[in-house]
């Protein structure tokens, strides 16, 4: 069975962790797999948008333990450095919108890449555990940085100490998710969220991504002076004439991520 499954719907490439019966728990194959669809997704002008989403009762447990331990498992550093990292990046860098679809717990290292994600669902019964001070580790795969800027220093700051189990709905008031959708209608919701995004003017779409991850760091005067330049590259886009051209003709618009 292979750990990632991967599916073209429309111009959504849907991507699926695929260990369910471990939670979809990572171990080097999967994240090499999750690394190597990132970058099919990122290279097919026919895929627009990503959904990332989970097999069975799981979005994703973090990482499988028994491979840690294993004789000739890997290093906590080989798998931040060529594992998760890796994918985090990706995920920021990849110019088209990423949907997390988070269908059940997402524990460790699985709650910290969907927070990386650009907009988070989540399924009713989905639940989000900062799980590493369980067993003595410090949150990785991006978790100190994108957790304290969705819910504030306190908050965050809490859930990693304590390990505390988060509901959906919790996580939504705190502002870490977009939505929670119900149970029944979750995968049919966000498979129709990511469409949606697809069928938008993608390229302003990936300029607003790299207006977002530059204002995690800039100054006033630097985001103004970024919101400039992307804005000119918006302006010379076919989508951004079509866009008006439909506006003014009271037509819906055709966008072709161009």
């Amino acid at each position: 069975m292979e750990s990632i499954q991967f599916e073209l719907i429309g111009q959504v490439g849907m991507i699926t962790l695929n260990r369910p019966q471990v939670y979809n728990a990572f171990n080097r194959e999967m994240a090499l797999a999750l690394q190597s669809r990132l970058d099919q997704c990122a290279a097919d002008d026919g895929i627009r948008a990503v959904l990332l989403t989970g097999a069975g009762k799981a979005f994703c447990a973090g990482q499988d333990l028994q491979e840690v331990v294993s004789e000739n498992g890997p290093s906590l550093k080989v798998i931040l450095s060529e594992h998760y990292n890796p994918v985090i990046t990706r995920i920021r860098a990849l110019e088209k919108p990423v949907v997390a679809a988070v269908n059940g717990v997402a524990a460790g290292a699985g709650a910290n890449i969907a927070l990386a994600c650009d907009v988070v669902v989540a399924t009713e019964s989905a639940s989000f555990i900062q799980a590493f001070s369980k067993i003595g580790l410090i949150p990785d795969s991006g978790g100190t940085y994108h957790l304290p800027r969705l819910i504030g220093w306190q908050r965050a700051s809490a859930l990693m100490m304590t390990g505390d189990k988060i509901a959906a709905r919790e996580a939504l008031s705190m502002g870490m998710l977009y939505r929670v959708l119900p149970d029944e209608s979750f995968a049919e919701e966000a498979l129709k969220l990511a469409g949606r995004l697809a069928e938008m003017p993608t390229r302003a779409l990936a300029l607003t991504k790299k207006a977002l991850n530059g204002s995690l760091e800039n100054n006033l005067d630097q985001q103004l002076i970024l919101e400039d330049r992307l804005q000119s590259e918006a302006g010379a886009t076919d989508d951004y004439r079509e866009g008006v051209a439909a506006f003014l003709e009271k037509r819906p618009a055709r966008f072709k991520g161009k």
